[in-house]
């Protein structure tokens, strides 16, 4: 098959694919000991990214959310960077994924304060939220938990 494609286009092919993995490297940060915020990057990776983390000062952490787009109400214990976007709280690693295809013009997603049930916060049938926040600070529902069909939360 390289034969007919020739080894130009597989090579961009191929780099296309890195850049893509690329794409799912989650930045997080969080404060140091935070038991729940060690327990969503765990989802995350078992859900395929690649997570690193940085414990920072509540006072840093803080300027990171609001240097990011976030206001009052719509933060939690860390905060993630992908693709562009910020990633704030428990959310789902499969709304994460859904996040970086669809790609809408927003700030990112948050799943405001630490719901019961939200990855990371242990098992619950709880409902809540995941919000989509626009460049604007408004917020729509991006996806409502728990989701029969997601039950890997």
């Amino acid at each position: 098959m390289i034969g007919k494609l020739g080894a130009t286009t597989v090579a961009i092919l191929l780099s296309g694919s890195v850049m893509a993995a690329a794409a799912e490297r989650v930045e997080v940060f969080s404060t140091s000991g935070c038991g729940c915020c060690i327990g969503w990057i765990r989802h995350l990776e078992e859900a395929g990214f690649e997570v690193t983390n940085e414990n920072l000062a509540m006072a840093d952490l803080y300027a990171k959310k609001t240097g990011a787009g976030l206001k009052p109400g719509q933060t939690s214990c860390h905060t993630g960077f992908v693709g562009g976007y910020v990633v704030e709280g428990h959310v789902p690693a499969t709304q994460v994924k859904r996040l970086l295809a669809e790609k809408p013009d927003a700030v990112g997603i948050t799943v405001p304060d630490m719901p019961a049930g939200s990855p990371g916060m242990g098992e619950s049938d709880e409902p809540y939220e995941v919000l989509l926040v626009a460049r604007d600070g408004s917020t729509s529902v991006f996806a409502r938990y728990p989701l029969a069909e997601d039950a890997s939360r």
